[in-house]
């Protein structure tokens, strides 16, 4: 091993304008989710890695699949190169993101480099590691490592959306049982759990009456209003509840859509909202709904003429660390602190992310990636999204060197 990591951080670095070139077209091409039309991004995703030598098989999600997940297109694409018997290692990235919002400085699609940061939007979440992944595998290739084992690259786009139609769907449906997974993240820091969510949607139906006699109706924004006011105390509280795993605080809760009312003049009959409530890894899903559901009800009898109707959106289960996740990670810590020359500890995340659904598959899964110390250095998900490069460099030689530790260590 100690003759092919030289070779392999060779070719990297010889070959890193390519890989920032070819993360400047995938960022200068948009595949926003929603609308979730992400099927041309994904073929012109699989024309770049044909290029490089790489064999892409293409893979439709059937239309039925894509409007239940609530895109308009969806097409999954998987590279595999088998160096010889052994484990299969996968590295997920996807290439959806959010729309870009307002306040950039930048052109959220210009893929800009300024002081060694490329700008845009899917810059760091996580276009840039479809390349990292990518180009670590090219370097293992070219090093003529005589490994022992499987690598899969996995470019999904629907992780914005809930993975169903992505990950979900890729391993509903055979196309692939990979003995380790690997999905995007940043550079400082591996991540072995994270967060659940829950969204709720609550329809309030009452009855609608001219303004000037409002008491002949039941108003349902103000029994909405109430509703907030219970919900807004149950989030107050959530704070008493505290994750033991690093990196992860407290559940949430936030009210982060509301709509409804007929006009001005009119007693309103209709409210909907929906919330957010982040499930920590030490909290039962179907239990924190079940408590939401019960918050809504006991809203809904103190309020004549008023109907509460939840509708669950999402529930995604919180990803938790395992033994073997926990030993994959560390090859992955002891690799970039190596790199970086500085502790990279294993950590979790508030957020939610496809790695869970590798993880209830029964999958040893971990995050790791390009990009600076936290997410909101790289603007993820916010105006002026960005990847520092010598991040993006350094991430793809711990990536590589670690399925190269791996891959070898499993066979020995």
């Amino acid at each position: 091993m100690s003759n092919i990591k030289p070779n392999v951080a060779a070719w990297i670095d010889d070959n890193f304008p390519h890989q920032v070139a070819m993360l400047q077209k995938l960022v200068q091409m948009p595949s926003d989710n929603p609308p979730g039309d992400c099927t041309p991004h994904a073929l012109m995703t699989a024309e770049l890695l044909q290029e490089l030598g790489l064999e892409v098989e293409i893979l439709t999600v059937p239309d039925a699949v894509v409007a239940a997940g609530g895109m308009r297109s969806a097409t999954n694409l998987i590279v595999r190169h088998c160096f010889g018997p052994g484990p299969t290692v996968a590295l997920n990235a996807h290439g959806d993101v959010v729309p870009p919002g307002g306040g950039w400085s930048k052109d959220p699609y210009g893929a800009e480099i300024e002081e060694g940061w490329l700008y845009g939007r899917g810059a760091a979440v996580s276009k840039s590691d479809i390349t990292t992944y990518a180009a670590a595998l090219l370097a293992l290739i070219h090093s003529n490592a005589r490994l022992h084992g499987t690598v899969e690259l996995h470019i999904t786009y629907d992780e914005e959306t809930g993975g169903s139609t992505g990950p979900g769907w890729l391993l509903a449906e055979g196309h692939t049982r990979p003995d380790y997974v690997v999905c995007a993240a940043l550079s400082y820091f591996v991540v072995t759990a994270h967060n659940g969510c829950l969204h709720l949607e609550i329809a309030v139906s009452g009855q609608s009456a001219h303004a000037a006699f409002p008491a002949s109706g039941c108003d349902a924004i103000e029994a909405g209003h109430r509703l907030m006011s219970a919900l807004y105390q149950y989030r107050d509280a959530l704070g008493h509840t505290r994750s033991a795993i690093s990196g992860i605080d407290s559940p949430t809760l936030v009210i982060g859509l509301v709509s409804g009312g007929i006009n001005t003049n009119v007693v309103s009959d209709n409210m909907v909202l929906r919330l957010d409530r982040r499930i920590i890894p030490e909290e039962n899903p179907e239990a924190v709904e079940r408590e939401l559901l019960s918050l809504v009800a006991d809203v809904g009898r103190q309020i004549p003429g008023i109907a509460f109707n939840a509708r669950r959106i999402l529930l995604a289960r919180p990803f938790t660390p395992k033994p073997q996740s926990v030993a994959l990670a560390q090859i992955f810590s002891d690799e970039a602190a190596a790199v970086f020359g500085l502790p990279i500890p294993l950590v979790g995340l508030p957020l939610y992310t496809d790695a869970r659904l590798y993880s209830d598959a029964g999958i040893p899964t971990i995050m790791y990636g390009a990009g600076p110390r936290s997410f909101l250095e790289a603007n993820g998900h916010r105006a002026d999204e960005r990847v520092h490069l010598d991040d993006l460099r350094r991430a793809t030689h711990v990536v590589a060197n670690s399925v190269l530790t791996l891959l070898q260590e499993k066979t020995a």
